[in-house]
């Protein structure tokens, strides 16, 4: 009993001590992630601000997770840990090095070189904000800093400010489409479809704190803001996201009544979203025809990968020009498919090594041995996965779909290394005594 009592004593007082830190640390986080996502959003109508603004938040906060990282190792963790699932980060790296290389045949290297950069940064970034999260499990037991509840809640800031801003500023926050029949949040500053699906990765991590019931009141009422900018923003694909994503979540539930009760809901409700969300702009024909895109994907292997078929334009190119134009459907500058903007910009090599990249990293989803967060990697794959069939997606032109993605990727790629070196345990011995006592 006297040695219980005694060993106890440096963890309390060590859970004492890093109380307030953890605390703050959450709040840092947050914050960093949250100038993160809004380093994607077109602040300004100026290109020559916004990229400057862009560029400017996403290497400093950048720079600042690199240094809570440090933070985090001076304040006695320790950075032992090892690779699994490897040829997930190895293959994606091989798509930056293939994009790298794709710069001396670009039809803009500039342009190029430029995407290049910014998905390298964020998967710098995303290297080193998982790897945060990692440390804080291993090393501080009495952390409550979740992932799923920082990314939760930046993107609920994030959407929460499009939802005010809609209401002070509509000319700003909202966009006309349809020949101005239609608003749609979202605005010059984002487009509607990818401000909807960070408001459906938003939902899916805010359900997280469900399952915990941590703060299970406030957090339904701060995901009934953001259930309504996603009926704002009128995303059709991100509405599919969701319904996929509430069905993938009842299915794991595994209780036969709920099942049931959502199948006879959705039967009734499904019929209702069809034709008030789907049909009603712009008719049947336009949503058979997903908005324009099926002709316009046509074109574009039809027409423009024949000219560039083995290693495509450049990163983040699809024609000689800026613009893909054919005399059949509309002009673009990028393909609204993340894996026909592969095709073109790499070509059929780029399109292989993309493939298997995706592979590797969705077997390492369904194989990641951690049931909770295995189901937080899935809940957050499925609205940027949906998404990439029609936007930007996670291999297309910068948005946060890729830094999301990224740290899925890292999720499922780092594992803490229980058998500490000599050096790492004289560091725990004299930084956190506790932790060995424990062990």
């Amino acid at each position: 009993m006297h040695s219980t009592s005694t060993l106890s004593l440096p963890a309390a007082s060590s859970a004492l001590r890093y109380r307030g830190f953890l605390r703050t640390l959450q709040v840092v986080l947050t914050v960093i992630l949250l100038i993160k996502i809004a380093g994607f959003f077109t602040w300004s109508d100026n290109v020559g601000v916004t990229r400057v603004l862009k560029i400017a938040s996403r290497l400093a906060m950048t720079g600042a997770i690199v240094g809570v990282y440090q933070l985090i190792l001076r304040r006695g963790a320790v950075d032992s840990f090892r690779w699994q699932n490897s040829l997930a980060p190895l293959l994606y790296g091989g798509y930056l090095l293939l994009g790298l290389a794709s710069v001396l045949w670009s039809t803009d290297p500039g342009y190029s070189m430029l995407q290049l950069l910014m998905d390298v940064e964020s998967f710098v970034f995303a290297f080193y904000f998982v790897k945060c999260f990692s440390l804080l499990e291993s090393f501080f037991p009495t952390s409550t800093i979740r992932l799923s509840n920082v990314l939760g809640n930046a993107s609920f800031l994030m959407v929460v400010l499009f939802v005010v801003g809609m209401l002070v500023a509509p000319d700003v926050f909202y966009r006309m489409t349809h020949g101005g029949e239609e608003a749609r949040l979202g605005g010059f500053l984002m487009n509607p479809n990818e401000l909807g699906m960070l408001c459906v990765v938003c939902l899916s991590c805010l359900a997280f704190d469900l399952y915990r019931r941590h703060h299970f009141r406030l957090t339904l009422v701060k995901m009934l803001p953001v259930f309504y900018a996603l009926l704002l923003t009128g995303s059709r694909s991100s509405l599919v996201g969701f319904l996929l994503l509430v069905l993938f979540h009842v299915w794991q539930s595994g209780r036969a009544r709920l099942k049931l009760a959502v199948a006879a809901s959705a039967l009734l409700i499904v019929p209702l979203v069809v034709q008030n969300v789907f049909v009603k702009q712009g008719g049947l024909e336009e949503v058979l025809s997903l908005t324009g895109r099926l002709p316009f994907w046509k074109a574009l292997l039809t027409e423009g990968l024949p000219k560039e078929p083995l290693l495509g334009y450049g990163f983040m190119r699809i024609a000689y020009g800026d613009y893909f134009q054919s005399t059949h459907t509309y002009a673009a500058q990028m393909t609204h498919n993340t894996f026909i903007q592969v095709l073109l910009n790499l070509g059929l090599v780029g399109f292989g090594l993309v493939l298997a990249q995706l592979v590797c990293t969705v077997r390492g989803f369904l194989t990641y041995s951690a049931p909770e967060k295995r189901l937080l990697i899935i809940s957050i794959f499925i609205p940027i996965l949906i998404n990439s069939f029609t936007e930007f997606g996670i291999f297309g032109q910068t948005n946060y779909g890729i830094l999301f993605y990224q740290m899925l990727i890292f999720m499922i790629s780092q594992r803490y290394h229980p058998l500490l070196s000599t050096a790492e345990k004289l560091f725990l011995r004299r930084k956190r005594p506790e932790l060995l006592l424990a062990a």
